[in-house]
Formats: structure tokens, C-alpha cells, sequence
């Protein structure tokens, strides 16, 4: 049985703001007696406190969301208007999504086939690719070979080279990425020549940056219109993800 004094105090404590009740007016027996009600209260009924878990981290997930919107209106032009990055998709596309990517992400690579399927499946998503190595040296230079790529060789040759990329196991070396170029007849020694152009280190900078703008700090992290996705979402989730965007 719930002690009356145990559940007054609580519920004075759990639903008046926090400068309503002021610890400071009571007496020291006062303010142990109530400590001592309080914590007798919810060791009586725990679920009190997995009630509020529950509304703070509803709270904390608004406020998340809201600032993700914010963030994704400051940093819209860089997002979807950026002529460095890859777009595939649908150009026209409704709905736009973009992803930051490491290719070395166990994570991202496990969103690969999701994503593309997604894409290839709706048939109205613009997909915009953003080259974020965060996961060290083998990342930046997948990174620097996929936009020399783009910049050497356009984007139907970036897609194929990125396709590649996110799905191999092996070391990256200049000879395995020379041999992955002429895999696809590209022009290999180009392409290479062009990993450290300023060009390409312009645009993994500009990612970099954009990224901690919006307070991305791991792989994959998706904006999806206004919304931001931290982390791998399977395809089905995604998909409805993309029904609500349209619907609102």
C-alpha cells in the first residue's frame, strides 16, 4: 500500500515546476523525512521512474529534431545544391536523401544494398552521396579515388567505382585501385593523378566541415528532407521514413 504522505510529497515534487518547491523553507528533519518518503515511494513503485525515462527521452528526441530541422535550413545549399557532390536517383525526384560515407563503415556497407534498393525500387529519390572518411587512412584515400573519379571520369564511372569501393575487403593500394579503375576501362593513371588535387581535397574538406556543422560525427548519417538519420536504417524502415515525408 502506497503511504499518503510518500505519494503527496511525490506528486508535488514529480508535477509542480521546479521553484515551486523550494528544499531551502524546511527544517533539516524536514527535508530528511521528505528525501526519505521520496525515495521509499520509488523503491515502492519503480515504474515511476521508467514513466519518467520515458517523457524525458520523448522530450529529448523533440528537441533533437527540431534542431536537426534547423540545422538542415542552415545548411540546405550545402546539402542538396552542392555541384561537387554525386547525385543519383531520380534528379527530379520528390524527395531527396543524401548520406555521409565511409567506406570502410561496416555500417554503411550494410546500408549499401538497402539504400539501392530503396532508390532503384521508388523510382522518385534523388540521392545525393556526401564522402566522409572518418575511419583513417584506407577511408581518405577510397575518398580521394571516388571524387577523382568524378571529376576524371564523370558520374556514371563514380557509381560504379563507389559500388565497388563500399563492398571491398581487401587493402586499398595504388595497384588494387589502378586495377579497379581498368576493371571499368577508365583512364587509371589519371584518376590517380588526380587523388591529390587540390580539387579533391577541397571537396572531403567542404564534407568535413559541412558535417560538423550539422553535428554528424559517424557513418552513415542520412538527411532525409528536413529529417536527419543517425545511423543504419533497415530498407523497410526507410521506407515508411519516406511515405511520412510525402505525407506531410
Amino acid at each position: 500500500m502506497i503511504r499518503p504522505l510518500a505519494a503527496a510529497l511525490t506528486a508535488l515534487a514529480l508535477a509542480a515546476p521546479a521553484q515551486a518547491l523550494d528544499l531551502t523553507d524546511m527544517t533539516e528533519d524536514e527535508r530528511s523525512a521528505f528525501r526519505a518518503e521520496v525515495r521509499a515511494y520509488l523503491l515502492d513503485n519503480p515504474e515511476v521512474l521508467m514513466e519518467a525515462i520515458g517523457v524525458l527521452e520523448e522530450r529529448q528526441a523533440e528537441a533533437q529534431a527540431q534542431n536537426d530541422v534547423a540545422l538542415v535550413q542552415v545548411n540546405s545549399d550545402a546539402l542538396f545544391r552542392d555541384p561537387a557532390s554525386w547525385v543519383g536517383g531520380n534528379p527530379e525526384g520528390d524527395v531527396t536523401l543524401v548520406e555521409f560515407v565511409d567506406y570502410r563503415c561496416s555500417y554503411c556497407r550494410k546500408a549499401h544494398e538497402d539504400v539501392a534498393q530503396l532508390v532503384e525500387s521508388d523510382g522518385n529519390i534523388r540521392f545525393i552521396v556526401k564522402e566522409f572518411p572518418i575511419l583513417g587512412e584506407q577511408s581518405v584515400i577510397s575518398s580521394q579515388f571516388a571524387v577523382a573519379t568524378l571529376q576524371v571520369a564523370g558520374p556514371e564511372a563514380y557509381k560504379q567505382v563507389h559500388d565497388a569501393l563500399i563492398t571491398f575487403r581487401g587493402t586499398v593500394t595504388p595497384e588494387n585501385l589502378q586495377r579497379l579503375a581498368e576493371s571499368f576501362d577508365l583512364d587509371a593513371d589519371a584518376i590517380l593523378a588526380q587523388m591529390d588535387a587540390p580539387e579533391v581535397k577541397q571537396v572531403i574538406t567542404e564534407n568535413r566541415a559541412l558535417a560538423q556543422r550539422m553535428q554528424i560525427s559517424g557513418t552513415p548519417t542520412f538527411v532525409l528532407e528536413d529529417q536527419m538519420l543517425r545511423g543504419y536504417v533497415p530498407l523497410e524502415g526507410m521506407r515508411q521514413i519516406v511515405a511520412q515525408v510525402r505525407a506531410d
